[in-house]
């Protein structure tokens, strides 16, 4: 586990742009479940999440279709809820920070870790933008 003070300002630049951070399995279950299109952050700690991800899906907002429910939660923290968030993301392997899109409860769109590390906010807003389009 991360300290508080170490994660909170992670976990309130993603709150800051309109992501609900979900904290138990219970919360990520039902906001998956939710009909329409679902954005899940898995956040992290991670150089790459700063520099990349969290940039990229604010950035990905700026859009004229997005998903209607945008959580977040963050691994190595709220360790239920990340782990009800995962196994949606089957047959992906657990990575983090990753990004997937659901829509009425099912996935269609995942960027794990490696489409994320190495890439611009940019190019990662465009990847979410072009789902956006397609699924919402």
């Amino acid at each position: 586990m991360y300290p508080e003070e170490m994660v909170k300002p992670m976990e309130a630049e993603l709150t800051a742009a309109g992501f609900e951070a979900l904290h138990t399995a219970d919360a990520v279950e039902n906001a998956i479940k939710k009909s329409g299109t679902t954005l899940v952050v898995v956040n992290s700690v991670c150089g790459c999440a700063a520099r990349n991800a969290r940039p990229g899906a604010k950035m990905s907002l700026d859009n004229g279709k997005k998903p209607e429910n945008l959580i977040t939660v963050f691994a190595g923290v709220d360790r239920e809820a990340v782990d009800a968030a995962r196994q949606h993301m089957f047959p992906f392997p657990p990575s983090s920070p990753s990004m997937a899109l659901f829509k009425d409860g099912e996935l269609v769109h995942m960027l794990e870790r490696h489409h994320i590390e190495g890439r611009p906010a940019e190019m990662i807003a465009d990847n979410l933008k072009d789902a956006y389009d397609e699924f919402c």
